[in-house]
Order: structure tokens, then C-alpha cells, then sequence
């Protein structure tokens, strides 16, 4: 198995590391080119929140960073209007088996819990969706029975309600427990049904519907909104043709991508996750017009390389970064090139 690693998340370590409402609502965000966090998600459906998240048909998503490795330092209000979808980077475990807390980094520069707090409903009053990233290279959170499993649910749960997060990013790369993570998750979505879920899992977690992670976004797919694979740190890996391809190429890109696409997951679960610079991962980095012309390849069947998809995926959700801080720190590249390439899809 490739050793997988993120410069940034290693550095991490170092540094410390009513139903008529709901069918109005349904059409007006149908008209806006909104659709609900998940595809049997429910307009209107509420938790203790008392909001249900709009993704767009083709979002962005990116990490941002509760810590200070080296990229640029942002608070959450400073992070890049293109981004779609935020991932607060990363809960922490506790001593209790798949229990997660939060806690803000002083190096962020927030005053108070409040102040983040306001930073994420001003977000949310923008159209975004902030969730709470489970994980990282170093993460070290099980969910392996169902005590565990309950006391990951009921972690999410209170600090969806604490927080106002809209949901919660599944980023564990070091082994997952299909049965009980989506056991754990179908138990956050019973309290939030209208929960946005992402998930980010290494390539080659997810070479096979068979894997562990694969399994868990099939057993959630009635509600998942998007599996956004790290396509870097990853080496040569098999496409869905059986052919190898290596990492920073379009068909790199397309035909991993399109393992995900032909093996149940809908589309508008389909994401690609690239680094946002050079700094940002140990391999793997491409341009961001490499991103969109694999964005193209399977939206189209146009840009591609020498791997041509069989058919076309014009509901693919986007792309992901990591990180909004990497990318701040690159010019906002990723933000503006492929994050207006991602919004422009079909």
C-alpha cells in the first residue's frame, strides 16, 4: 500500500496539530441551480439546527486549516467566496472510543469560540456549507463497534448543534470500518436529515467497490453529497480500463474517477481532490487547467488525454482542494481557475 501523506497534515503534527414550505423551498432552490445536500435528501428537513443546506449542482470544495503550518494563516471569513462546500479541518479524538471534539487553534487568531461561531453563519447566509472534517493523515479516530459508532454519532450531532456546522467530512486515512462508520452516519443523518456528508478518501481506498471506504459511501448513498478523492500522494495506480496510470496527469484523474462513476456512485457524488500548490502535498500537484481538463473529459468527453472515457458524467459535483490556506498562499489559483471552471460545468 502507497504511504500516504499530505505535507500539510504532516506538518499539522509538527505544529501541534411544514410540506407545502418544503416543495417551495425544493423549487426555489431548483431554479437558483441548488440542490439538496444529498440526492434523497429532503428540502426543508431540519435537526436541532434549524437548517437544512443547499449544495450547489457543481460545487468546490476546500479544507481550511484550524492550525498554522506554514501556509497562509485565515480566519473563516477569510476564506475564498468560490468555495462551495467547507471542510473545518480536523475534529480531534478524545478519550472516549470514536468520540470527536473541536477546538480552535489560537494561532488562527479567533478571540473567542463565538466569534467562529459567527464566522460560519456568515457563510452559511452566503450560500455555503461548512462542515467538520473527521481525520487527517494523523487522525486518529475509530469507529469499529457500535459503542463507538454511537459515540461518533452523538459527538457530530452536538457539535452540529454547538457550531451550526452543516455537516460532517469522513478524512480517516488510516482504515475504516464500512459497518459501523455508516451505522455511525445514518445515525447523524436520523437527527440532521438535511446533514451534508463528504468524504476524502486516499486513491486507493477507493479502487473497489469492495474497499472499506467504498462501501461506506454505497451504504450511504441515499444521503451522501460527494466522495472528493485525494488524486495525489498516490503513486501509479489502476484506472477503471485495468490500465496503470501515474498521478499528475488528466488520466490520472479520469479514469480513477471514473472506477467511482461505473461503480454505483451517483454523479453528483463524484469529486476530484487536488492540492492547491506545490507546497501543499508530498506529489501528485497539477495546474488547475489539468483539473479542468479532467473536469471536461468526463463532463463532455472533451480535453481528455489518452484515457477517453465511455460515456459522459455532466452531473459530476466539482473539485476539491486541499487547502483554502495553500491556496491562499498560491494567489487563490485553484479558487479562481478551477473553482470558475467548476461553476461554468454543464
Amino acid at each position: 500500500m502507497t504511504v500516504r501523506t499530505r505535507t500539510t497534515r504532516a506538518a499539522r503534527s509538527r505544529y501541534a496539530r411544514g410540506r407545502l414550505l418544503a416543495g417551495v423551498a425544493a423549487a426555489v432552490l431548483t431554479s437558483a441551480g441548488l440542490v439538496a445536500a444529498g440526492p434523497a435528501a429532503t428540502a426543508g428537513a431540519v435537526g436541532p439546527t434549524a437548517r437544512t443546506a443547499a449544495v450547489p449542482k457543481h460545487a468546490l470544495t476546500g479544507y481550511w486549516q484550524n492550525f498554522n503550518n506554514g501556509a497562509k494563516v485565515q480566519k473563516l471569513k477569510d476564506v475564498d467566496d468560490a468555495y462551495d462546500i467547507i471542510a473545518v479541518a480536523f475534529a480531534d479524538a478524545t478519550g472516549q472510543p470514536g468520540a470527536v471534539t473541536f477546538t480552535l487553534d489560537p494561532a488562527v487568531g479567533y478571540g473567542s469560540a463565538a466569534d467562529f461561531k459567527a464566522d460560519v453563519k456568515a457563510k452559511q447566509a452566503a450560500g455555503k456549507s461548512v462542515v467538520l472534517s473527521v481525520g487527517g493523515e494523523k487522525g486518529a479516530v475509530a469507529v469499529n463497534d457500535g459503542t463507538s459508532a454511537q459515540n461518533f454519532a452523538d459527538s457530530i450531532n452536538g457539535l452540529m448543534d454547538e457550531y451550526g456546522f452543516d455537516g460532517v467530512d469522513i478524512d480517516l486515512e488510516n482504515g475504516l470500518n464500512s459497518t459501523y462508520m455508516t451505522q455511525a452516519l445514518k445515525a447523524v443523518h436520523a437527527k440532521h436529515p438535511g446533514v451534508v456528508v463528504t468524504m476524502a478518501p486516499q486513491t486507493i481506498d477507493m479502487l473497489s467497490p469492495q474497499n472499506e471506504y467504498f462501501k461506506t459511501a454505497l451504504g450511504i448513498k441515499d444521503f451522501l453529497t460527494v466522495v472528493n478523492t485525494q488524486f495525489y500522494n498516490s503513486g501509479a495506480m489502476n484506472g477503471c480500463d485495468g490500465k496503470v496510470y501515474s498521478q499528475g496527469t488528466v488520466d490520472f484523474l479520469t479514469s480513477l474517477a471514473c472506477t467511482q462513476l461505473e461503480g454505483g456512485l451517483d454523479p453528483s457524488q463524484v469529486g476530484l481532490g487536488l492540492p492547491a500548490s506545490p507546497s501543499a502535498a508530498g506529489g501528485g500537484y497539477v495546474a488547475p487547467a489539468v483539473v479542468n481538463a479532467a473536469l471536461d473529459c468526463l463532463t463532455t468527453g472533451t480535453n481528455c488525454g489518452s484515457f477517453k472515457p465511455a460515456r459522459t458524467y455532466p452531473g459530476l459535483r466539482g473539485a476539491m482542494t486541499w487547502s483554502t490556506n495553500w491556496d491562499a498562499a498560491n494567489g487563490g489559483a485553484f479558487a479562481s481557475q478551477v473553482g470558475g471552471h467548476v461553476h461554468g460545468l454543464p
